[in-house]
């Protein structure tokens, strides 16, 4: 058993039927989902945003070991493609402060179609740590980001690299240090594949105290079975 569990986590807090027996039988979702976990990735900020009350009610929700990361709104990554983001991130931040000491990593995924460019990367990175000096993983899916001048704003700045799977640019093999930040989106059928016990005995043993892994194979309900399994090895 680790000392220091790391966040072992689902893209949101669904808890299918086939392991409801697992979790508490009252409470809300996200209360019964906290009961066994110590983690959670809301998805739901990346479509619309939320008022303050509902991350302060989710904050009262949960232990106090527990984290919320967030995932960034596509209106920064794939409507302004980080030009231009200091008011949109602002007022992002603004919301999910509201969730106090219990927030995490902010996840910054970013679409296929968005090469690297220096300038527009630059100022995005420069903006958001002028309001936010937390936890911050960047996810790119366009290979321009393996460049040695990406891997050296993102060091600058402080972001962390995601180790994703499936990997479109930066393979497991390119992590030479326990990863900060996995998200496992299922292979070979991306958000519905599950991952075999084998599988996630490899990833859990590339995760430091202070590492995130995110199941995000969450449509055909494997997510949290998955994540239960890695639990398990783990205690």
């Amino acid at each position: 058993m680790r000392e220091k569990m790391p966040f072992i986590a689902t893209a949101a807090w669904s808890i299918p039927k086939a392991v409801a027996d697992r979790f508490p039988e009252t409470g809300s979702g996200l209360e019964r989902y906290a009961a066994v976990f110590n983690g959670v990735e809301v998805n739901s900020t990346f479509y619309r945003h939320h008022q303050k009350t509902t991350f302060e009610r989710w904050a009262r929700s949960v232990p106090d070991h527990f984290r919320f990361a967030v995932k960034i709104p596509r209106e920064i990554t794939h409507g302004a493609r980080l030009r231009n983001v200091d008011q949109l991130f602002e007022t992002f931040v603004d919301e999910v402060s509201a969730l106090g000491g219990k927030l995490g990593p902010l996840l910054c995924q970013l679409p296929p179609s968005l090469r690297f460019d220096a300038g527009d990367t630059e100022n995005a990175f420069a903006a958001m740590r002028r309001v936010f000096t937390g936890t911050l993983v960047l996810e790119p899916r366009h290979k321009s980001w393996a460049s040695p001048p990406a891997r050296a704003l993102l060091q600058h700045h402080a972001i962390d690299r995601v180790l994703a799977d499936p990997a479109p640019v930066w393979p497991a093999s390119d992590f030479h240090e326990a990863p900060r930040y996995v998200r496992l989106h299922g292979v070979p059928e991306i958000y519905y594949s599950s991952y075999g016990d084998a599988e996630i005995r490899v990833f859990a043993k590339r995760l430091a105290a202070d590492s995130w892994c995110v199941f995000d194979n969450t449509a055909s309900g494997a997510a949290i079975e998955n994540a239960l399994t890695m639990r398990d090895q783990m205690v």
